[in-house]
């Protein structure tokens, strides 16, 4: 999955990454289907040993354009985990409280503990994406923000967190198709805001400002994967993948069970 890794201090242009390659797969969406589920199955069983050994701490950061598929990775990829060593913050617009403190604070009391994955469905990104297009602090401000994020992450990764960021890339055709499916879907219309339309107009700004991000906060401690997601199974086997591998990397084992159980016996 190296292929989707940005190198630090590489400046990424997102036009030169193609949001329909599925090259690390030889099958189709049919086979991608069956072979995510024999990947549930590892990431299920990674998961419980992450939760068991209490060591480990591991961060997702999901950010992806409107209809990019945040919630369907989240639904796919971690189906059959347990509940209990893995939960999802999302952050929308800041609260009256969140905004009387400094932009990161919010963000810092849902990172993990041991033992826990945690996905950041959008993240701290959002304040140096949504922030800067919409201009709602001056340059000044969001411009400084991209070293506060680096060091913040560094904090984790220092204490133990595996920090692994997804940008899900689609195109503005694929938007379209994803917006006009919402519409067209009773089932899918809920999700639908004519507010999307007006974001879908800022679409240059957005891909500029995401290509600042992958290109200043992609590090050694906290590497970003541009992940094409054009076509959703594809997505999802390649996060499934890079979060497999990351966590076999771990070199993870249970816990050492308690003296004299083998003289146990249970009436």
């Amino acid at each position: 999955m190296d292929r989707y890794r940005v190198k630090p201090g590489s400046q990424v242009d997102l036009s030169q990454w193609d949001p329909n390659d599925s090259s690390a797969f030889e099958g189709q969406k049919k086979e991608g289907k069956r072979h995510l589920l024999l990947l549930n199955e590892q990431l299920e069983e990674l998961q419980e040993l992450l939760y068991a050994e209490n060591r480990h701490k591991v961060l997702v950061v999901l950010q992806a354009m409107d209809t990019g598929g945040k919630d369907g990775v989240i639904r796919h990829v971690f189906e059959g985990v347990n509940p209990q060593g893995v939960k999802v913050a999302g952050f929308k617009v800041p609260t009256a409280e969140e905004l009387s403190h400094d932009y990161l604070w919010r963000v810092h009391k849902w990172t993990p503990g041991r033992g826990e994955i945690v996905i950041f469905n959008r993240s701290h990104y959002e304040d140096v994406l949504v922030v800067r297009v919409h201009s709602l602090v001056p340059p000044e401000v969001w411009g400084k923000r991209y070293d506060h994020i680096n060091a913040f992450e560094r904090v984790l990764a220092d204490e133990g967190t595996t920090i692994l960021k997804f940008y899900l890339h689609i195109d503005l055709e694929e938007q379209k198709e994803r917006l006009q499916a919402r519409l067209d879907e009773p089932h899918k219309r809920w999700k639908f805001s004519l507010g999307d339309l007006d974001e879908r107009k800022l679409w240059p700004r957005y891909m500029q400002a995401y290509e600042d991000v992958l290109s200043k906060t992609s590090t050694a401690w906290a590497p970003w994967y541009v992940v094409p997601a054009n076509r959703k199974w594809y997505r999802n086997l390649v996060i499934a993948t890079v979060l497999i591998e990351t966590l076999r990397g771990l070199d993870m084992s249970y816990p050492q069970p308690e003296n004299g159980l083998d003289d146990v016996v249970i009436v």
